[in-house]
């Protein structure tokens, strides 16, 4: 057995019907780890009736995707680990082509799924995240034909809803950063791994589809909103020494103006700047990453900004 599946769960029981039912039909060999962070909805006797071969570790309160999923990790023993949303149905080879793609290269970290949107099967969903200079994210893919997305490639990130990630990296890099709570830990984690020298990458034979805001209800609302503005002051801040810091500030302001302007604009604008406030002055509080003798990979990660500027937010 190579693979831990390990799934964070919160009021997620309608969802978790379809998700563990297409597990079941995965063609590989795998254990199943499911985090319950204090649900309400009878999700874990769901569990416990239904799929008493899985295994089960109830919190008493809600502790975020990021402490969840690490106690999953640290629960597990196999070499790879599978990170999966509870709003997912996956394709029966999903988790086979993930296994495949990761041991292609032993400089993988991490593989992304083809995701898809499970109401509209003819757009995707998410092919991997870019990052860009003006600390935005972006769901490669979103919205655009999955045709357009058949071809395995390099992706900044892994989304973290439905990736597979190799144990041995973790252990090396560190797990999710539980400062973050929820929102951009998985973009956080794969640029530690960038700093180390290690790539991430999105693998189009791995599909699974993806109801999207199954646990936050919705795209836009006031917490996801300010945890999100938070921790996009977070991840800059702690992953760019100095100079790149100072070299970066004036287009990561920028970056912070132009969403404060969309969200005011959403009605969501208090908010965001309670996030943002939130994010510079906790700060000090995140361990800022401190590696020597990596000067080629943080301007490799330069170039790769630049260039995610320039293609999506200018072209």
């Amino acid at each position: 057995m190579k693979v831990s599946v390990i799934i964070p769960n919160y009021n997620g029981k309608n969802f978790l019907r379809n998700c563990l039912k297409t597990l079941k039909n995965q063609k590989c060999e795998f254990q199943v780890i499911i985090i319950d962070n204090a649900s309400s909805d009878n999700s874990v006797n769901y569990i416990k009736n239904n799929y008493p071969e899985f295994n089960i570790i109830t919190n008493d309160e809600n502790l975020g995707f990021a402490a969840a999923v690490n106690q999953g990790i640290s629960a597990s023993k196999t070499d790879y680990v599978f990170l999966l949303n509870n709003d997912t149905e996956l394709e029966e080879n999903c988790i086979s082509n993930l296994v495949r793609c990761i041991e292609s290269d032993e400089n993988i970290f991490a593989v992304s799924s083809k995701m898809i949107q499970f109401e509209n099967r003819d757009l995707m969903d998410d092919a991997g995240d870019a990052y860009t200079l003006l600390g935005w994210t972006k769901k490669l893919g979103n919205g655009r034909s999955p045709d357009l997305y058949n071809k395995k490639r390099e992706v900044f990130s892994a989304c973290a809803g439905a990736a597979l990630y190799k144990r041995n990296l973790l252990n090396e890099i560190g797990y999710f950063d539980e400062n973050f709570f929820a929102y951009l830990e998985d973009v956080d984690i794969s640029y530690r791994a960038r700093i180390h020298g290690y790539k991430s990458i999105y693998c189009p034979e791995a599909v699974v589809y993806h109801h999207g805001s199954g646990t936050s209800g919705s795209k836009h609302n006031a917490f996801k909103v300010k945890i999100s503005a938070r921790n996009n002051v977070y991840l800059p801040y702690k992953n760019m020494p100095w100079p790149q810091l100072a070299l970066n500030i004036l287009f990561l302001l920028l970056g912070y103006f132009i969403k404060y302007l969309f969200f005011l604009k959403e009605g969501y604008g208090k908010y965001y700047l309670d996030g943002l406030k939130e994010g510079f002055k906790s700060r000090q509080d995140i361990n800022k990453i401190k590696y020597k003798g990596n000067l080629i990979n943080y301007m490799k990660i330069e170039w790769l900004l630049i260039k995610n500027t320039v293609k999506f937010v200018f072209l």
